[in-house]
């Protein structure tokens, strides 16, 4: 086990906390050194209140000493995605529209994960409106990886990724809807969660019905994001989508058997995402480590007939409803992606429409009946390496020109539309040191089973115990 405080897993910090071995003075303080020491080559923490969270800790530190009730999140530092409003903290949406915007409420994530103990250290960087799985905007500039500081952190949580994996944040939370969390969590060799739509409430929010995108946690191991969804999950009467499982039902043991499970391998979902030859040349070879656990491994994929064209229209619907007033009052302060993207779902008609909820609908019931013959499906997580960091998205994927920033985001976002679970788990690295995440995808709800698998696949290969070798500032 490291020395370092910041190296520490956040299941592991939350113990010794509660046994009185550390003081969260002392474990925000070494999160706050580390983040001096390191954010100015990575650039994932953008906004930061030191004095805030040293006295938040030492209000957490007094009320373990009265005696009182430990939360499960007791003194852990955490910086928040900067999409999710933080009350008297600046949350940007990396726009220079909100540059200095301070909300006077919290995201009900924030709320809930403050409840639960942590302690807020911040902000961390998002690409403009989240929109892209690279993180940079005109506000804050570029977020690097800490693997290689001249390649991309992903996004849109990428900020979220990076902060967890250079040690400046023991948990980080972030969003999905087309790969916003997994991508970065792949990029960065860290743990990342999308739920079960419903299984974390939103609150505010513009379309409460929207299940395309969700909040979910983020960690270094399996067992630290669980302890994250147990913090975020559970009902909540503002989200009318909310399932009714409470969070604690997530901060159980995630030791299990594997023997005997029926996996399901797809290195590119039926053709429908190429895959660069470096990503399969790590993913593969661990196949035989799920064998080797007792599992049985086929080739196989559900009919994904219609996902990709249901997602780009159910997204670019979302993007009119949540952006389209700033394109009428404030169009030349978006960048031409996002633009473009509403002009969109402007143009969309109501067959569009139709024909997108009848084909989410047709889907649903196909991979239902997928695990009823599969306990899990395997697939990438993303379908590249982290590309250069000035490059606004991968020019070209296994050999194919690419024509827009989702082109290669394929194999993450034709999971968003099925609405199950899936869990980016590190599974190794390039020759030249670039993570590669593995992709779990279980059936709708299954969120504790995806964490428990991938709990005994990290278990058996300890992939993400690798730690980026960053330069001191």
């Amino acid at each position: 086990m490291p020395d370092a405080l910041h190296q520490l897993d956040a299941t592991d910090l939350a113990a010794r906390l509660r046994r009185r071995d550390l003081s969260a003075r002392e474990v925000v303080q070494a999160h706050l050194d580390r983040i001096e020491q390191v954010n100015v080559a990575v650039n994932a923490i953008v906004t930061l209140d030191p004095e805030g969270a040293l006295a938040a800790a030492a209000r957490a530190d007094e009320r373990l000493v009265r005696g009182a009730a430990v939360p499960p999140l007791h003194g852990l530092p955490i910086a928040f995605k900067d999409t999710h409003l933080t009350r008297g903290m600046r949350t940007t949406h990396g726009s220079p529209l909100f540059a200095d915007h301070i909300p006077d409420e919290d995201d009900l994530l924030v709320e809930r994960l403050q409840r639960a103990g942590a302690i807020r250290l911040g902000k961390t960087n998002v690409p403009e409106f989240a929109a892209g799985s690279h993180t940079f905007n005109p506000v804050f500039g570029t977020t690097r990886n800490p693997y290689d500081i001249t390649r991309s952190a992903g996004g849109s949580s990428g900020g979220a990724a990076a902060a967890l994996a250079a040690g400046m944040q023991p948990l980080a939370d972030g969003s999905d809807m087309g790969g916003s969390l997994r991508n970065p969590a792949s990029f960065c060799n860290v743990v990342g969660l999308r739920p079960t739509p419903g299984r974390v409430p939103r609150h505010p929010g513009g379309n409460l019905w929207d299940t395309l995108s969700v909040p979910g946690p983020m960690g270094r191991t399996v067992a630290d994001t669980a302890l994250l969804l147990s913090a975020m999950a559970g009902p909540d009467p503002r989200c009318p989508i909310g399932l009714e499982t409470p969070g604690e039902a997530f901060r159980v043991p995630l030791d299990r058997e594997l023997r005997g499970l029926r996996i399901a391998w797809t290195p590119d979902f039926g053709g429908r995402a190429p895959t660069d030859p470096d990503v399969l040349a790590v993913l593969e070879p661990q196949l035989r480590v799920l064998e080797e656990l007792g599992c049985r491994v086929d080739t196989a994929c559900p009919d994904l007939t219609g996902a990709d064209e249901t997602f780009r229209t159910l997204r670019a619907h979302s993007f009119d409803l949540a952006l389209g007033g700033l394109l009428d009052s404030d169009r030349q302060a978006l960048k031409p992606s996002i633009v473009q993207n509403i002009e969109q779902g402007r143009r969309l008609t109501v067959a569009d429409l139709n024909t997108a909820t009848a084909t989410r609908s047709r889907l649903y019931l196909g991979v239902l009946d997928f695990f009823s013959r599969y306990d899990l499906l395997l697939a990438p997580v993303s379908q590249v390496t982290p590309f250069d960091a000035e490059l606004e998205y991968p020019r070209e994927v296994a050999g194919r020109p690419t024509h827009s920033y989702l082109d290669w985001m394929r194999s993450a976002y034709l999971v968003s539309v099925l609405g199950v679970p899936a869990l980016s788990v590190p599974a190794g690295f390039t020759p030249g040191g670039l993570p590669v995440g593995m992709q779990f995808i279980g059936a709708p709800r299954a969120d504790l089973a995806v964490l428990r698998a991938g709990h005994a696949y990290e278990s058996a290969t300890r992939h993400g115990r690798r730690r980026p070798g960053l330069p001191a500032a």
